[in-house]
């Protein structure tokens, strides 16, 4: 199995490394922050140990473990790489300072990616000799519970770049989906905002509590969303497809868009959904509350992964 790099050990670095680590590439991991680096392998087991509990693990969490090192420097870790996934902090700075000594240190057929949830690749590749291997591989948090990844090029990266990322996201079990030129934020967070800005909005109004526009989307929307996207859930939302679908409620929802100019999260908004969150979970509890959306997300991939199998309708 070809060598994965992985830069940068937070969050979304460990999350990077489980999930080309199980599919049985060999990763090394790098930060610049020596401590960090050595700290995620410990997260890393633990998080194993959950995935091999929960049935999504082929091989036992020793030997998955086993395929990611820690190197001691940036070279060290592209070493013989072939695939560089970037996940350092979300400023454009230490992305271009990140890439330029990626592009310098790495051979050209080793393709370049950053983990970045709302800076375009465009923003710091373009200076780059190497500029057309690199691009985004936007994941969703965590990436080794939640499948998807957005990869968006710049204008200059070439296609077959983006068709080799493609190829090996699919290799590794992801869900990749290929963005055709690049938008600020990039396709799910703008689904997302949209969503998010209406929940403030609905509870900035006094429409409902936080509580229950949660409950409008974990036991409502978030149901079909879990196996169907919009445009599927609007094909079977009327008896002919889409265009029926729009000509039913197509007036209404125009309406209703119309209604839903920016929102800027006002303080006075934001604290109020604060406070009614902690009424729900007390700060304290947060971590205990995030660990069990990760065991109930392993519930559910594994779920899925039992009835959407390849010989499953649709």
């Amino acid at each position: 199995m070809e060598r994965i790099a992985i830069i940068g050990t937070g969050l979304i670095g460990r999350s990077w490394a489980m999930v080309f680590a199980r599919a049985g590439h060999p990763v090394r991991i790098w930060d610049a922050e020596p401590r960090a680096a050595a700290a995620a392998l410990g997260i890393i087991g633990e998080r194993l140990g959950d995935l091999a509990a929960a049935g999504l693990l082929a091989d036992a969490p020793g030997t998955v473990a086993a395929r990611i090192t820690v190197a001691a420097s940036m070279a060290e870790c592209l070493e013989g790489a072939v695939y560089v996934q970037e996940n350092g902090p979300e400023r454009l700075e230490p992305k271009r300072a990140l890439f330029a000594a990626m592009d310098a240190l790495c051979g050209p057929d080793v393709i370049l990616a950053s983990s970045t949830s709302g800076i375009p690749a465009s923003a710091f590749t373009g200076a780059l000799p190497g500029r057309a291997r690199c691009l985004v591989a936007h994941p969703v948090n965590p990436p080794y519970l939640v499948p998807l990844v957005e990869l968006v090029g710049a204008p200059w990266t070439a296609p077959e770049v983006i068709a080799r990322a493609r190829t090996l996201m699919d290799s590794v079990q992801q869900v990749p989906v290929v963005a055709h030129k690049e938008t600020r934020g990039f396709v799910l967070n703008r689904l997302q905002a949209a969503l998010v800005a209406e929940a403030f909005r609905m509870v900035r109004d006094g429409v409902m509590s936080v509580e229950d526009v949660d409950a409008c989307v974990k036991h409502g929307l978030g149901l079909r969303w879990a196996f169907m996207g919009p445009f599927e859930t609007c094909d079977l939302n009327a008896p002919g497809g889409i265009p029926d679908y729009a000509e039913r409620y197509g007036p209404l929802l125009s309406q209703l868009t119309s209604e839903m100019p920016a929102y800027d999260f006002d303080a006075a908004t934001v604290a109020r959904v604060a406070a009614e969150r902690r009424a729900l979970v007390p700060e304290a509890g947060l971590a205990d509350r995030a660990a069990w959306r990760d065991r109930e997300l392993m519930a559910l991939v594994a779920h899925k992964a039992r009835r959407l199998s390849p010989e499953a309708p649709g």
